[in-house]
């Protein structure tokens, strides 16, 4: 791409992230998106799928594969530490996952396609919400239109700080793992302190639930990996005078299949029963932030090294999946896919941290991956 092109394509990502939105709110970002998608004249622009969702599409009149390519709209609800003139406007909130940079990749990609429209077939740019909280690409594949689209294959990548600047890591079968967050609530009755036999004190259970959960895994008969991480637990309030009777237990499960953590999810659920009914309280179970594993098909993965190979990038198989969740797996079960990492550096911090940024040097490398790929089946 020219110079010139690239700097607009910077500027375009610097504008994202100067106006950074959170899950499920990206009206701002889907309308300014628009606005330049339309300056592209693809055939048909999809507004408000699953959401603040955005879809451009080019197609051609003879009759071939449907390609589709996603980056993500949302932000995360972290204050930014950076002081360069494009720091974030909105307190609290700012792109420290660098979808900013992959919506400049994918725009960039449609500007190219624009000019290189498909021999047949069809290209669907595909911008997704609330990619953060795992709810955006099940809210794109349950709309109805989505059917409409009906992609033969998807593609994506997402950034990745600690790996060399433009290195690219990618495997067959699960690419990302599955995760859910547990909200265990357990629930007896108060009491006076200085008579906490007269009530319920949900402690004795509380305390059992936090030795379990780091063992649970253990308890669980597949052959993948399978972890849990207990990251908060409360129990009553700051009142000297009262035994508590309510306590709440938040867990991260995590597997490398959707079966596993289908296993995953009994277990958890028939030990937080078994120790709730022992103490004689209510529970109740709650899911968040829940993500399928992203699962990459074989020759998805064959067409993502023969254009790293053309573009001359350096392309290393992994060996085992990235504990991290992304929701793209949600698209890549609807039709044939694969995801792959993309190195922004071995010294850039590391995304969600305060004062990540992302790379714009990963920008041309991007496009041109994607091109290469979609110029394979529709060119």
């Amino acid at each position: 791409m020219m110079s010139n092109e690239i700097e607009q394509l910077i500027g375009m990502r610097r504008v994202i992230h100067q106006n950074p939105e959170l899950s499920g709110v990206e009206y701002e970002t889907a309308a300014f998106l628009k606005g330049w998608l339309r300056e592209l004249n693809p055939d048909e622009i999809v507004t408000d799928i699953g959401g603040c969702g955005i879809a451009a599409i080019f197609n051609a009149e003879k009759p071939g594969p449907r390609i589709l390519f996603r980056s993500e709209l949302d932000a995360l609800p972290i204050e930014e530490i950076n002081d360069f003139s494009y720091r974030s406007k909105n307190p609290g909130i700012s792109h420290k996952c660098g979808h900013d940079g992959h919506m400049a990749i994918i725009y960039g990609l449609a500007a190219r396609i624009s000019q290189n429209r498909p021999d047949c077939g069809s290209v669907i740019l595909l911008f997704q919400p609330a990619e953060e909280t795992g709810e955006g690409a099940r809210a794109v594949v349950a709309d109805p239109r989505y059917k409409q689209l009906n992609p033969d294959y998807c593609y994506a990548l997402h950034n990745l700080p600690g790996y060399p600047m433009g290195q690219i890591l990618i495997r067959a079968g699960t690419f990302n793992c599955a995760s859910r967050g547990m909200i265990i609530h357990l629930s007896g009755k108060t009491a006076h302190a200085a008579y906490p036999e007269t009530g319920n004190s949900p402690a004795a259970a509380l305390s059992a639930l936090l030795q379990i959960f780091p063992i649970l895994a253990s308890k669980v008969e597949i052959d993948e990996l399978i972890m849990t991480t207990t990251v908060h637990a409360s129990m009553g309030e700051k009142a000297f005078g009262t035994a508590p009777a309510d306590a709440a237990l938040l867990v991260t499960l995590r597997s490398e299949t959707n079966d596993g953590m289908d296993l995953l999810v009994q277990k958890a659920e028939e030990e937080v029963q078994k120790v709730a009914e022992e103490n004689n309280l209510e529970f109740s179970i709650d899911w968040a932030d829940i993500f399928d594993a992203s699962v990459n098909d074989q020759g998805c993965v064959n067409d993502v090294l023969e254009a790293a190979e053309k573009t001359k990038h350096d392309a290393v198989l992994l060996e085992a999946p990235f504990r991290w969740s992304e929701d793209f797996g949600a698209i890549s079960a609807s039709a044939k896919g694969a995801m792959f990492a993309y190195g922004a550096g071995e010294e850039n911090p590391q995304i969600h941290n305060p004062d990540y940024d992302f790379p714009d040097e990963l920008i041309e490398g991007g496009i041109s991956i994607f091109f290469e790929i979609y110029s394979a089946y529709l060119r």
